[in-house]
């Protein structure tokens, strides 16, 4: 069962970290949207004018090269929000970010939040903290590309959006995680039949069903703890079926 939680509509966990006071004065800012998938959030070296605490589905953050090839860096999903980098000088996107798994998010204007979070200490504060974490998950993710086994990455990001959509099945194509993880679509289809044969997941049509959350735990990397490890510093403890 996915770990996904929601209050009052809101499933971020930024938000919900945020005293009643704060998100009270907040909320009309914020415009629920639906995200789908493929759709581009930021491109790279343009103006960021919104940023999206996701609220279910997961946008990944992507780096192109000059030949066209992708790879992912990180991603964005119910704990985080796009770019909060540009909350603190930078006006212009580094990265390419895109919506990997569709379902909805808060958008604001980062100029709107911006303000409010030179008014109230306690929201800076967090942001500031969740910049920090994505900071160290770039320096996580290069490391794990580098030295981890394909299968084990697999179960890592399975993990990632498993946590960030409300049911334990979700739309995902060989080619987007082929893209994602750096590796031949031929080398996913391997490692997604492992795990399949193993009993972990069910795989058909474009949408994988998680069965066993405890054993993909298992077959992760350490990337995954750890990650989860510095949300629970931020946001407290984060559940777990």
């Amino acid at each position: 069962m996915s770990p996904f939680r929601q209050r009052d509509g809101i499933a971020n966990r930024i938000l919900l970290a945020l005293s009643p006071e704060t998100l009270r004065r907040i909320r009309p800012s914020l415009e629920l949207v639906d995200i789908t998938r493929g759709q581009s959030i930021d491109r790279e070296d343009r103006s960021i004018d919104h940023l999206y605490f996701v609220n279910s589905g997961l946008i990944s953050m992507v780096k192109t090269m000059r030949d066209g090839r992708t790879v992912e860096i990180g991603a964005v999903g119910i704990e985080g929000i796009t770019d909060p980098y540009s909350l603190f000088g930078l006006d212009w996107a580094v990265i390419e970010t895109f919506v990997q798994i569709p379902g909805t998010a808060l958008r604001v204007k980062r100029d709107s939040l911006r303000r409010e979070m030179e008014r109230d200490g306690g929201l800076r504060e967090l942001v500031q903290k969740y910049a920090g974490f994505t900071l160290g998950q770039f320096a996580q993710t290069a490391a794990c590309n580098r030295l981890h086994p394909l299968e084990a990455r697999l179960c890592r990001w399975l993990l990632i959006a498993h946590d960030s959509v409300p049911s334990d099945a979700f739309p995902l194509t060989h080619e987007y995680l082929a893209m994602m993880l750096g590796v031949q679509r031929a080398g996913v289809s391997i490692a997604m039949s492992f795990l399949k044969k193993a009993g972990l997941i069910q795989y058909e049509r474009g949408h994988v069903n998680v069965l066993n959350r405890p054993g993909l735990d298992d077959a992760a990397c350490e990337c995954y703890g750890t990650a989860r490890a510095q949300l629970g510093k931020l946001f407290g403890r984060i559940g777990k079926s």
